[in-house]
């Protein structure tokens, strides 16, 4: 009663069953004093011997109106009950029933406008009771049941059984309650209750299942507001939390992995709930749930790209350490909170692919420099398969299977954009160094010539990054930097040749001159090696651009050689032509000089690599053998007789293992001209027809390019001039190269005796013999001498 009184809801006289006035026209804590007395007055007494009177007043409050929370028997007609809207405390304290938004409001709203009016009255009317319970002393205490019934003496009785209570009706949370749920991050109580909620409304406007009565006409539609207001709240709390599990390094205020096991039960139910809603009506969280994860991965690549140095190859590298980090976080913390149904962890890779996908492409949009397209053409082919996907779980995906970051075709569009600016930067930069080199070759310096390291490294740079994208790729670049070689190559022979046909180059010091001819000798193993590289690696339809490149760089190797090899030999030929006379046979001056300058000069050549070197030192042997038999063939020497046979036959012996002695030390690989010079001796210095023919044998089956001019000028020298051995030599030279195919020429590295011209024999006719092979009628037509004429001229001579 006093609580009624300081609320201003009581009288001072009131019945057990009628109802409690709003409002009193007196003060409410004026009348307390005079109903503590009245109260004294009619007070009722227990067996205990206490009052009852304050708790009937009390039992009272749930009878009168409109605080009324049930149905009372004596209510009167037209007082709120069933059927009739009730009042809004009614709604708000009546048990069962779910108190909407607009309730709250309005208590919210109501509480506000009174407390200011009632703090000063409640502060009073509490001073007043406090007064008067002092003085009415201490509460007396009441005896306890055993006492008032069981009388002094006696054993108190066993207790009645007791009974179990009832199981409480669970009250339905309002939707400030079930809001207050998702803001503290309950969210699968929060989402329980929403489900409730929204059952009610299906039941309330569908005519089925009974649900809790319409707060008022419009309330199936609020109802239905609600429900919709709370699932806008509850999905950004999900997506909220997703954003900051994948933010924080660790488990965080409300992103921790109770949160995270909520998200998923919520994700559950809601997926379970989809199934009794209907496609139509599927509010599908599962996939926004994916639509979030993949917002929240491109927030994060998003925001580790920017500020990475090192251009666009920087940024990848940063997105690599994003994508390994998050999915880290994933792997290790958030997935295993997930209920194994949703696949979390293959939801979150999806997401972050998808992220990355886009991010890429954008940036494949962009115009890049050669530089970076090439970066993310590395990256996208090798370092996000090797590096990221190869360090996942891939089993996790349900199809074990991702898009690929870029479409073919804008990867081939990448490619052939490499492609034409490797060819365009290529062939310029190329010229350009051409040039450069060029201009020093004339110069009287001696320098060292860098133009094939240049070259090879302007296109092992682009050869070498484009096999490492994909085998395709690399195949394309070695075709497109393979002619480019081949131009650049048909351009360093021109300004070779040029070179060497200019004047004034000759004037330069020799030892400058053979010093820059090596140089340039030096640029063709490289070069073809990089060629012959890029032939195997490149496509089939690339051989026609290695051969030109062979070719052009054949041409100047050759042309330098025979350079090099006419400016020995001028210094050699004083000595060789001494060769082959009578003064030969006794001294070996000659020799002596063409050994000891072939082995000062190459001194000089040795600086030359070594396959162009082997090629030059087997000519010069090739060439040094041709300018020693060359004499011989000549008939320079007559061996009439057996002693000069064996005496010249002796000298070419010791001539030819002088000679090879010098050009193993030069390291020659021709040993097929050891053989050349012996048997020539062997030729002259034989005897008998047969060996001899055995021999010129062995000389046409070693040498196929001698001809029988050849044998015949050896024949002569040895004064072989019987009719019938010489002929019969001569056959073995002519069967031998019917046999052999005599008519193909040999290779020119291969070639001896065809540079060995051979003078025609003088025409001696045998007259005598000549007549007795023509018949007396024949001779009877020849003319005969005439006369001397008596003309002063000198007469002609007759034969």
């Amino acid at each position: 009663m006093p609580i009624l009184k300081s609320l201003g809801l009581a009288d001072s006289k009131m019945s057990r069953a009628g109802t409690l006035p709003l409002r009193s026209s007196r003060n409410p804590f004026e009348e307390a004093s005079g109903l503590e007395e009245e109260e004294a007055g009619e007070l009722e007494t227990l067996p205990n011997g206490t009052s009852c009177r304050r708790r009937a007043t009390l039992e009272k409050l749930a009878g009168l109106a409109p605080f009324r929370l049930g149905r009372t028997p004596g209510r009167r007609a037209g007082s709120p009950g069933d059927g009739q809207p009730r009042s809004f405390l009614g709604r708000v304290l009546t048990p069962g029933i779910r108190r909407s938004s607009a309730d709250f409001g309005l208590l919210a709203r109501l509480q506000g406008t009174r407390a200011q009016g009632d703090e000063e009255a409640a502060g009073e009317a509490a001073r007043r009771l406090a007064f008067l319970r002092l003085g009415r002393g201490p509460k007396p205490r009441r005896a306890s049941l055993a006492e008032r019934v069981v009388p002094a003496g006696e054993a108190a009785p066993e207790p009645p059984p007791k009974v179990p209570e009832p199981p409480k009706i669970k009250e339905p949370l309002s939707v400030l309650e079930i809001l207050s749920l998702i803001q503290q991050r309950e969210l699968a109580r929060a989402d329980e209750h929403i489900l409730e909620l929204e059952a009610e409304e299906l039941a309330s406007s569908g005519g089925g299942a009974p649900g809790p009565p319409k707060a008022e006409g419009a309330g199936g539609g609020r109802r239905a507001r609600d429900v919709a207001l709370l699932y806008e709240a509850l999905q950004r709390e999900l997506w909220a939390l997703v954003r900051e599990t994948l933010a924080g390094p660790g488990p965080g205020a409300g992103a921790g992995p109770g949160a995270v096991a909520q998200l998923g039960q919520v994700l559950v139910q809601e997926e379970a709930a989809d199934g009794r809603r209907g496609p139509e009506a599927a509010r599908k969280l599962r996939a926004r749930w994916a639509e979030a994860v993949a917002r929240a991965a491109r927030e994060r690549l998003e925001a580790a790209a920017p500020g990475a140095p090192g251009g666009l190859a920087g940024q990848l590298e940063a997105l690599r350490g994003r994508l390994l980090e998050d999915m880290g976080v994933v792997r290790g913390r958030l997935a295993p909170s997930y209920p194994a149904g949703l696949g979390a962890f293959g939801v979150y890779l999806r997401g972050y692919h998808g992220a990355l996908a886009e991010w890429i492409g954008a940036a494949a949009r962009r115009r890049l420099p050669l530089a970076d397209r090439y970066a993310l053409l590395h990256w996208h082919n090798q370092v996000y398969p090797r590096e990221v996907l190869g360090l996942v779980d891939m089993v996790a995906l349900e199809n074990g299977e991702l898009e690929p970051l870029l479409s073919p075709g804008t990867l081939r569009g990448l490619e052939d954009e490499c492609v034409t600016d490797v060819k365009a930067q290529t062939r310029a930069a190329l010229l350009r160094v051409l040039q450069e080199d060029a201009g020093h070759w004339a110069g009287a310096e001696d320098r060292c010539s860098s133009l094939a390291q240049d070259v090879c490294e302007l296109l092992e740079e682009h050869t070498e990054r484009a096999p490492r994208i994909s085998q395709e790729f690399g195949e394309r670049m070695a075709h497109c930097c393979l002619g480019g070689l081949a131009e650049f190559l048909q351009s360093f022979q021109q300004r070779v040749e040029r070179f060497h046909e200019n004047p004034g180059v000759r004037e330069l010091l020799p030892d400058t001159y053979i010093s820059r001819t090596i140089s340039l000798v030096n640029c063709g193993p490289p070069l073809r090696a990089l060629a012959e590289r890029l032939a195997r690696v490149g496509p089939p339809e690339s051989e026609p651009a290695r051969e030109a490149a062979a070719s052009a760089l054949d041409r100047v190797t050759r042309l330098c050689h025979r350079i090099l090899t006419d400016l020995l030999f001028q210094e050699l030929q004083p000595h060789f032509s001494k060769l082959m006379r009578r003064k030969w046979l006794s001294s070996s001056e000659a020799l002596d000089g063409i050994v000891g300058t072939l082995g000062a000069k190459a001194l000089a050549l040795r600086r030359m690599q070594d396959e162009p070197y082997q090629e030059l030192v087997a000519e010069l042997h090739r060439r040094a053998l041709v300018e020693y038999v060359r004499p011989l063939f000549r008939g320079r020497l007559r061996c009439g007789s057996a002693r000069t046979r064996s005496r010249v036959a002796g000298r070419l012996r010791e001539d030819a293992a002088q000679l090879q002695r010098l050009f193993r030390r030069l390291e020659s690989q021709a040993s097929w001209l050891d053989a050349v010079v012996p048997r020539l001796a062997e030729v002259l210095h034989l005897e008998d027809t047969p060996s001899i023919q055995m021999e010129v044998g062995m000389l046409v089956r070693d040498y196929p390019d001698i001809r029988r001019k050849h044998v015949a000028a050896l024949l002569d020298i040895r004064g072989l001039h019987h009719t019938v051995a010489r002929h019969e030599i001569l056959a073995v030279a002519r069967d031998l190269e019917l046999s052999e195919g005599g008519t193909l020429s040999p290779p020119r590295d291969r070639a001896f005796f065809a540079d060995i011209p051979v003078p025609r024999p003088p025409f001696c006719l045998s007259l005598p013999l000549f007549l007795g092979r023509l018949s007396l009628s024949r001779l009877a037509c020849l003319p005969w001498p005439r006369p001397p004429s008596p003309s002063p001229s000198r007469p002609r001579a007759q034969h």
